[in-house]
Order: structure tokens, then C-alpha cells, then sequence
């Protein structure tokens, strides 16, 4: 399983359901990397998405304690009906929010990263990649965007 996120310098994800600063090469990057693929996603990232609408060309699996019905998307309540609603889909992307990401950090696997170089106020936080010695950075491209230094990395976790 994979997770594809952005992050500030303090690897800040958001604050309030939405990024403060949007790189327009990143959100590029993600549709490239996750078109065809099924998303595990939370309400507040739903939220944040076009329209408020799961993203099409993907299936969505939306990882809520809610009830209901989202069209375009699959209600699951807990990481284990994720897992099993996903069984044998080619590949699958963690997308946020911060909750989600962290109960399904267990199950990653690779975790493609953009790094932005800034440091908005943040509420919600991803783990720090680089001090966590089961993830090693495998690859690397460094960037500009509006004015800001930005790096698309990749991390693959380690088995010992």
C-alpha cells in the first residue's frame, strides 16, 4: 500500500480540512500518480476535493465512522474493512487527512512526498520521514514554484 502527501518544512499537511499553500506541480503529481488507482480517503479530504466530490477515474474508499451513502465512493468505518474492501486492486493510495493517514501507516509500503518550502500554521501533521529509521528516501527531484524550494521525494519502508 502506498500514500501520496504534501508537506511544509515542519511536514505540516493542512489546518482546518484544506492546504494553505497548493504547489500547481503537485496537485499534477498526484492526479499522474493516482489516476486509475484506488484511494482510501477521510471526510475532510473528501471535503477539500473538487466539489467536494470523491475524484473520478479512481475508485474512492471513504474511511469515516459516519454512516450514509457519498456518491462516487465506498463507505468503509475501520482500517481492517479498508484493507479488505482493496484486496487485489492494483494499486492503492492513502490520501488523508491526517487520521486516516496515521491509521493506515501500519500498511504503507512507499509513500511519495512533495516538500514544500514553507512553514504555514498547520493543525494536522504527517510523521517525519526523514527521522524515522524503517523509511529510507529513495528518490529525489528538486523544484521551484512560486518562489518556494519544493522536492518530490519518494520513501520506501525498510525491512530489517
Amino acid at each position: 500500500m502506498e500514500a501520496i502527501v504534501a508537506v511544509y518544512s515542519d511536514w505540516g499537511i493542512g489546518s482546518e480540512g484544506t492546504q494553505p499553500i497548493v504547489v500547481p506541480e503537485d496537485r499534477r503529481r498526484f492526479a499522474e500518480i493516482t489516476r486509475g488507482a484506488t484511494l482510501i480517503v477521510g471526510s475532510k479530504t473528501l471535503l477539500d476535493f473538487p466539489g467536494g466530490k470523491p475524484l473520478k477515474g479512481r475508485r474512492n474508499l471513504l474511511l469515516t465512522r459516519q454512516d450514509g451513502e457519498v456518491e462516487g465512493a465506498e463507505i468503509v468505518h475501520t482500517p481492517d474493512e479498508a484493507l479488505s474492501a482493496c484486496e487485489g486492486d492494483g494499486r492503492v493510495f492513502v490520501v488523508g487527512g491526517a487520521t486516516v493517514y496515521m491509521s493506515m501507516f501500519p500498511y504503507l509500503e512507499r509513500i511519495y512526498v512533495t516538500k514544500i518550502g514553507a512553514t504555514p500554521r498547520s493543525d494536522a501533521y504527517f510523521p517525519n520521514l526523514d527521522s524515522l529509521p524503517e523509511w529510507t528516501q529513495s528518490e529525489s527531484e528538486r523544484f521551484s514554484s512560486g518562489g518556494m524550494d519544493c522536492e518530490f521525494c519518494v520513501y520506501e519502508k525498510t525491512h530489517a
